[in-house]
């Protein structure tokens, strides 16, 4: 006979495996009367688990949905399914969740066998996407990454910059952001002395975890806008200032945080920033919103599109 706690376990996983189960079926099934099921479950009532009893001469009970989300049991099948499909969210296959579905992760694979990890990674490995909106990070970084996040521990990682040979970071993570392309560790660089974001894709070695510290007082309310502010233009060649002759409403409606970096300046104006790695990107990016603008950085920018106004007159005049 089983042991009151494998017992309630057992009990539980058998109650998630099928809708609802007789008394005596479960009785049967763990090799006691049918007074110690009732007991049992009324043990699993006080744990949180919605059991409800169906009515009928010998009784029966069913696992419904409670107010709160009690702990589950999964099988090996199961728990593969899930961690496949959690690093799957995570890459960005479903808008909107891929943060959630790497703390989701975490938790999961901090608990994961040996062998069921295994199988993990080899269907991971084995399954060739049709197409990628962007560059592709490996979950075991994010995961390594969030867990250190939540830990408080410091990261030893490899970090290839946009410009510049590949260099050796020592950080504080404070947490993750995904832009819909890519993901974004910001953290204190140790080193720099300084927040710093980092793109993950560009991390080239598996993160290593190192001493643990003391939280600091995060660099702005929201992580999301921090990285926004950040890769809206000090991450490109080319960093333009603008004043957009629309409200910011208006100019928000028709750009993304993670392009562009607005603030206010009346009612009917707001200073925009942005970058990119050609001056010719940023023009047509500014006509592409349709919008009237000018120029306050860089001067290379206001050469740039004089120099393109004097061509677009030119091919007129061609065809007169």
């Amino acid at each position: 006979m089983l042991e009151t706690s494998a017992r309630l376990l057992k009990l539980l996983s058998l109650l998630q495996v099928r809708r609802d189960w007789t008394g005596p079926e479960l009785a049967d099934r763990l090799s006691v009367d049918v007074r110690t099921i009732r007991r049992d479950v009324d043990k699993l009532r006080t744990l949180g688990y919605p059991v409800t009893s169906l009515p009928g001469s010998t009784g029966g009970y069913q696992l419904g949905a409670g107010a709160e989300l009690p702990p589950l049991l999964l099988d090996d099948d199961e728990a593969v399914a899930v961690a496949v499909g959690l690093r799957t969210a995570a890459n960005g296959t479903v808008a909107g969740i891929e943060e959630t579905s790497v703390r989701a992760l975490t938790k999961l694979e901090q608990i994961l066998p040996t062998r069921l990890r295994r199988r993990v990674q080899a269907l991971q490995a084995h399954t060739t996407p049709l197409s990628a909106a962007g560059p592709t990070v490996d979950p075991e970084t994010l995961t390594i990454i969030a867990a250190a996040c939540r830990d408080r521990q410091q990261l030893r990682f490899t970090y290839a910059s946009t410009h510049g040979e590949p260099a050796k970071r020592l950080v504080e993570p404070q947490g993750l952001v995904h832009t819909g392309r890519r993901w974004y560790l910001v953290a204190w660089d140790v080193s720099k002395e300084d927040w710093r974001t980092f793109r993950v894709d560009r991390v080239t070695t598996e993160p290593a975890l190192a001493a643990r510290f003391t939280p600091r007082e995060p660099p702005a309310e929201s992580l999301g806008e921090f990285v926004s502010r950040q890769i809206a233009s000090n991450v490109y060649t080319y960093q333009a200032v603008l004043k957009i002759h629309a409200p910011l409403k208006t100019v928000a409606e028709r750009t993304s945080p993670m392009s562009v970096s607005l603030e206010p300046i009346d009612d009917e104006s707001c200073l925009m920033r942005t970058g990119a790695e050609a001056l010719d990107r940023i023009i047509f990016y500014l006509l592409y919103l349709d919008l009237d603008f000018e120029v306050h950085e860089p001067a290379e920018l206001i050469g740039h599109v004089a120099k393109l106004i004097t061509r677009l007159q030119n091919s007129i005049g061609a065809q007169r």
